[in-house]
């Protein structure tokens, strides 16, 4: 096992994401929490469920840490879900979703819609965003939630939220029933990803349990 003194987080990123785009909320959280950042690729438009969260097992048992932490962005945050339900035994931590539509998502089934797009999404995302789930949080580590409210995107439209949203999912599509902690933000859904507030929200999460107020 690696002698490390740092805490360390696997992020997982959304829909024709890489990875790449956590570069700034990485730095953020070493910066300030000492939480080192590895993010896990993969290919949301090609694998399906049961071949992305075989692949992170993999991913995570490369890094040989006693404890570790999980941050999800939008379908990120449902990958970490099946994750746990399939490799339950992991190592000690916290988990923060950003933005993850943990219902049916709105602006996904209108988006199916249109076959261009409906076809580039992949089966992952007709598994979990194009009918509902009934989800509940009852695994062992602490979910935390952040919700954004500053409606930039081209979902927005597509979907015709009657609620605050940010651009791509509902507030109401991120509640989830068991978790610890949940916050709203004024961020889009990319935006999250680039805020100082939402890094400072989840580091403080993942150290100590709880959003702050402030």
């Amino acid at each position: 096992m690696k002698e490390d003194a740092a805490q360390h987080v696997v992020y997982v990123h959304g829909l024709w994401m890489s990875g790449g785009e956590s570069l700034l909320l990485a730095n953020r959280l070493l910066r300030e929490f000492g939480l080192q950042v590895h993010a896990f690729p993969y290919s949301a438009a090609t694998w399906d469920m049961e071949e992305i969260t075989a692949h992170l097992q993999r991913f995570v048992q490369s890094l040989e840490v006693p404890a570790l932490h999980f941050v999800g962005h939008s379908l990120g945050g449902l990958v970490i879900y099946r994750f746990l339900e399939h490799y339950p035994e992991q190592p000690a931590g916290r988990v923060v979703f950003l933005g993850t539509p943990c219902l049916e998502s709105r602006a996904a089934v209108a988006a199916a819609r249109v076959r261009l797009v409906g076809a580039l999404m992949g089966p992952s995302v007709a598994e979990e965003l194009l009918r509902p789930c009934e989800r509940n949080w009852t695994f062992r580590r602490p979910l935390g939630i952040i919700a954004g409210t500053q409606s930039i995107g081209l979902g927005q439209f597509l979907a015709g939220f009657e609620e605050e949203c940010d651009g791509t999912v509902g507030v109401s599509e991120t509640r989830l029933p068991g978790a610890a902690d949940h916050i709203v933000l004024p961020v889009s859904h990319m935006g999250m990803l680039v805020s100082p507030r939402v890094a400072r929200q989840t580091g403080l999460f993942l150290t100590n349990g709880r959003f702050s107020l402030g």
